[in-house]
């Protein structure tokens, strides 16, 4: 196991390999994601983090990306590397995956086809 020095980290990518996201292909997601670091030589701005569930099984396959807060859904490999490549390196949401974004909570935005789910 490492243990990372996360001094310079501008964005953590938290990808989830729950059951429902493993069955979605989160593995191929993890690997994309990392692959598409790796290429574009990120590694030294974003940090991956495996999860577990992260409670949004019908939005399979999730990332959350921070600092901004917000919870992409039913990601597959191509969406990921996107994810990457417009979000985390040129600042560009993508829109059409969004289930969640931060501002001071969580809300849906109002473009969002996502789930409202269960209230807690």
């Amino acid at each position: 196991m490492a243990t990372w020095n996360l001094q310079g980290t501008t964005h953590h990518m938290l990808i989830c390999n729950g059951g429902s996201c493993m069955r979605k292909g989160g593995e191929e997601v993890t690997q994309a994601i990392r692959d598409e670091i790796d290429r574009l030589q990120l590694h030294g701005r974003v940090h991956t983090t495996r999860t577990r569930c992260n409670g949004r099984c019908e939005d399979a396959c999730v990332v959350i990306v921070y600092p901004e807060g917000v919870w992409y859904r039913t990601i597959d490999e191509q969406v990921g590397r996107d994810i990457v490549r417009k979000h985390v390196k040129d600042g560009k949401v993508l829109l059409d995956y969004v289930t969640y974004t931060y501002d001071g909570g969580f809300v849906i935005p109002e473009h969002s086809v996502a789930t409202r789910g269960k209230e807690k």
